[in-house]
């Protein structure tokens, strides 16, 4: 996947508090910014369009969590039971 390049504006002083501290638990600054990033891509691009990009990349999608469903037979039974329901009135 190609990359890009982000540029924001930030406090300085800021900065290098967190570069400071990042570096003394052994992390980086960029490392964080990349899961932060996925992390905001991840809650808000659609799955079909994240599946859509990583096949458009050469990637492997990773399919998105399936709704769980009810069983078939449970389905049936509140079908039928909100029929009969509304046969009484």
């Amino acid at each position: 996947m190609k990359k890009t390049t982000i540029n924001i504006s930030y406090d300085e002083e800021k900065l290098s508090a967190l570069k400071l501290y990042l570096e003394q638990r052994e992390m980086n600054i960029e490392d964080e910014l990349v899961k932060s990033l996925d992390t905001l891509y991840m809650k808000n691009v659609p799955a079909n369009v994240r599946e859509f990009i990583e096949l458009r990349s050469g990637g492997t999608p990773v399919p998105a969590k399936q709704k769980a469903q009810r069983p078939q037979a449970q389905r049936f039974k509140s079908s039928v039971s909100a029929v009969s329901a509304n046969e009484s009135h």
